[in-house]
């Protein structure tokens, strides 16, 4: 699946396509050639018309969306699918996205004679304006639930990140949808775990646009000739290199662990560590590659500034290292000081009460 999305983005993925992309164009051939290659599936069973791959497969195959920059809800419609699957409502074909992306927002379901009525506003939907249906997580009562809504009933003021990607406000209130479009969401399933997919989602994205920045880095390094010999012979420049390495590694270590914890029914504190060291690497990685670059790594000929300003944005979305160091603080002292180090150097990791 990721040598499938690389051959894919190789061919449709052109820096020029992503700078159209932030200019506000919508890039037709590159979604239709990921819908078409089935990508958009991939987390949904085979009786849902996906691939039923694991989590581990789609986190290597959301890395070589990050490397490539694809200006395309990729992510976001794996998420929606997922979680209109757990809910057992349909699956519409095209690009979806999910909302609310905080975990301070609420949206609320109402039901009236004439079907569910929303109130709520969700900000920085990802490509909201550029989906089709928006998959909602909300509350009906005290009762966790997903509706199926479509944008173009909903109020969306259109947005960007500083990366040019589509992040749109989106007022639900006054929406009404059908009875069938709204579902009780399964135990364990709510508004939360939403957030936590969609962090996992964001921490491979993350690591793999690290990868990119320490690729364009190197080469850098190499061709860039100062006082007769290239920049990467310099001590200071290599040790620069050597600290990305080790950073860009420390992601992928702790992307890859987050993958195979959530494969094994588990992962929200894994999550939550690697949504933490990911975050801190995207800041000191695309610190030292714009250091080593100068001045051309921010103009629109270099695609360094591609890869850096998406990992400046997407490691505040889905929570950022403070958000997330705060809830794994208190998952880790919520059982006490005895638990402590049991959980610590158990296979299980960390108990998450309340999780």
């Amino acid at each position: 699946m990721a040598n499938t999305a690389e051959r894919l983005l190789q061919k449709f993925c052109s820096p020029e396509v992503v700078n159209r992309a932030e200019q506000g164009e919508w890039p037709d051939r590159l979604w239709q050639a990921v819908q078409d290659a089935g990508l958009h599936r991939a987390w949904l069973s085979e009786q849902a018309g996906g691939s039923a791959v694991d989590v581990g497969d789609v986190l290597a195959m959301l890395k070589v969306v990050g490397r490539h920059a694809a200006p395309v809800p990729l992510a976001e419609t794996l998420l929606a699918g997922w979680l209109l699957e757990v809910a057992q409502l349909p699956i519409p074909d095209g690009p979806l996205s999910v909302a609310p992306v905080s975990a301070q927002t609420r949206i609320q379901f109402r039901r009236t004679a004439r079907g569910w009525l929303l109130s709520g506003v969700a900000r920085q939907v990802p490509w909201g304006a550029s989906a089709g249906y928006l998959v909602v997580a909300g509350r009906a009562g005290g009762q966790d639930c997903v509706a199926m809504v479509e944008t173009s009933r909903c109020l969306v003021t259109r947005g960007r990140n500083m990366a040019g990607e589509a992040r749109d406000d989106v007022d639900f209130t006054g929406v009404t949808v059908n009875f069938d479009a709204l579902a009780p969401a399964p135990l364990g399933i709510s508004q939360g775990s939403l957030w936590h997919r969609g962090a996992l989602t964001r921490v491979a994205l993350m690591t793999g646009a690290l990868e990119k920045v320490m690729s364009l880095t190197l080469r850098y390094a190499g061709d860039r000739v100062q006082f007769g010999k290239p920049i990467g012979k310099f001590q200071a420049v290599q040790q620069q290199l050597a600290l990305m390495s080790a950073e860009v590694a420390a992601a992928c270590v702790a992307t890859d662990a987050a993958g195979q914890a959530v494969d094994r029914g588990r992962g929200l504190a894994e999550t939550a560590c690697a949504k933490v060291r990911v975050g801190e690497a995207a800041g000191i990685a695309a610190a030292m590659a714009h250091q080593i670059h100068g001045a051309i790594g921010v103009t629109h000929e270099h695609t360094l500034n591609h890869s850096t300003r998406r990992l400046w944005s997407w490691r505040d979305e889905f929570g950022g290292e403070v958000e997330w160091a705060g809830y794994l603080g208190h998952w880790i002292v919520q059982p006490g000081p005895e638990a402590f180090w049991p959980a610590l150097t158990s296979h299980d990791g960390f108990q998450t009460p309340g999780a």
